[in-house]
């Protein structure tokens, strides 16, 4: 029997109930209905509605149901749409009419909404706490290596001198606006619905504050259309999953690379590569290309979620219930690759001779134009001297350290004998010294507030 089928003249066509049917992606929200359950029983013993006897029966059972979920043994029925209703037929299985008490008041749509804010929140703990375990194994990584020194790439062309611990912690950063938007999205999905009822609020005296608090929900729904309505929580959980896919998308991109035999600056643990069915040599690094893969998926559901999301009129509407599937699927795929990646970094071995192999002369060019501009050489100039003395080294076919002092004096008289130190990479590294450079000191005191946030 459905909860609305006495206004019904024919049962619904099996079709349209295999549609209808939400039950195998909302039964991952049992924990946070039976919550929500236990919390309004409190709610109508406070509006007079129960007893506390009657509250004390309801709660037990309803704890019963929960361990069945837990054990799985849970039972269904073709009866159960989704989650609520399942859980509330098992639970006039166990407590008889008493059980139909416990909806008084109460709309699956305020109670679906409740439901998924609540999952939302904890979901954002639990990514929380796997952000963090890799921004350690990204410190960790830092302090290793932090002023071992590698080449820096823009436009996947060799650029200036940088280090390891400054590449890396470049990472740790992304990780931390993802988790201050997780915490932002869980205060977001933090306000209650329950107590909106279908749309237009609850005709029984219930304290929704109250409910709110018992929850761990920060406040209330100021209008009850929009607190059945309202899925932005949603889209931000979906917002900030994508962006934490892109970061490890675009950390994989390096590493890739960085493996390759061409550059051998890092070298992927086993235990997060794979092999070749044909190829007896290969190393693959799966671990990584399924970072890149996996971040596909979670932009699609958000851009999915937003174009549900775009055509709703006001209140709910069915079109509601695909609001889940892709938010359980970004946490699923998150909750998985998190921990690969913190496994990859925290394996990582490092080549540190040939990042510094790697270092070429053209990449002292900026110290170079930077070399004129001490000697009084205004900026501009001194970058179109340089771009000259790169020019004559290419057409001479040597190093631009090895252009010599006369070829240097033809194109300025600014380039003295002491321009040779120009080219050393630790003198190079240490003239960056303002915060978030490549000097030791800058690099020790971003470190340092690397670890201030962590803690």
């Amino acid at each position: 029997m459905k909860l609305w089928g006495s206004r019904m003249k024919a049962a619904v066509d099996s079709s349209l109930e295999e549609l209808n049917a939400s039950l195998p992606i909302d039964i991952r929200l049992f924990n946070e209905d039976i919550d929500g359950s236990v919390a309004w029983t409190h709610g109508l013993v406070r509006a007079g509605i129960l007893s506390v006897e009657e509250a004390g029966q309801l709660e037990e059972c309803l704890e019963k149901v929960r361990l069945e979920f837990v054990e799985g043994s849970f039972l269904a029925s073709p009866s159960d749409e989704d989650i609520h209703t399942a859980v509330e037929r098992r639970l006039t299985d166990l407590c008889g009419e008493l059980g139909g008490r416990l909806h008084t008041g109460r709309s699956r749509n305020d109670q679906v909404a409740t439901d998924f804010r609540l999952w939302i929140m904890r979901g954002c703990d639990a990514l929380d706490r796997k952000l963090k375990d890799l921004q350690r194994a990204v410190l960790a990584s830092a302090e290793t290596a932090l002023h071992a020194p590698m080449p820096g790439y823009t436009h996947q062309q060799r650029a200036q001198p940088i280090t390891w611990g400054h590449w890396v912690l470049s990472y740790f950063w992304p990780l931390q606006r993802d988790r201050e938007r997780l915490k932002r999205t869980r205060e977001s999905a933090g306000v209650l619905p329950l107590g909106s009822g279908a749309l237009a609020g609850v005709a029984f005296e219930v304290d929704r504050q109250a409910l709110a608090d018992e929850l761990g929900f920060q406040d209330v729904s100021a209008n009850s259309i929009d607190g059945v309505k309202d899925r932005d929580f949603a889209v931000e959980f979906l917002l900030a999953s994508a962006l934490i896919g892109v970061h490890m998308s675009q950390l994989a991109e390096q590493l890739i690379t960085f493996a390759t035999s061409e550059f051998g600056f890092v070298e992927i643990n086993d235990r997060y590569a794979t092999g070749s069915s044909l190829m007896p040599q290969k190393r693959n690094p799966d671990s990584l290309e399924l970072a890149r893969g996996k971040t596909g998926r979670l932009i699609g559901g958000l851009v999915g979620l937003l174009s549900t999301l775009k055509g709703l009129p006001s209140a709910y509407d069915k079109d509601l219930q695909e609001d889940k599937q892709p938010v359980i699927e970004a946490f699923d795929i998150l909750n998985l690759l998190l921990p690969v990646m913190t496994g990859v970094i925290s394996t990582l071995s490092l080549r540190t001779d040939r990042m510094l192999e790697a270092l070429s002369p053209e990449m002292f060019a900026t110290d170079l134009a930077d070399y004129l501009v001490r000697k009084g050489t205004p900026f501009r100039k001194a970058h179109d001297l340089t771009g000259k003395a790169v020019r004559r080294a290419e057409e001479l076919g040597v190093p631009l350290h090895a252009l010599g002092d006369a070829e240097l004096r033809r194109i300025s008289q600014d380039f003295e004998d002491d321009v040779g130190q120009v080219f050393d990479a630790r003198t190079a590294l240490s003239r960056r010294a303002s915060p978030g450079g490549t000097a030791p000191e800058a690099l020790e005191r971003q470190l340092e507030l690397a670890k201030t946030h962590l803690d």
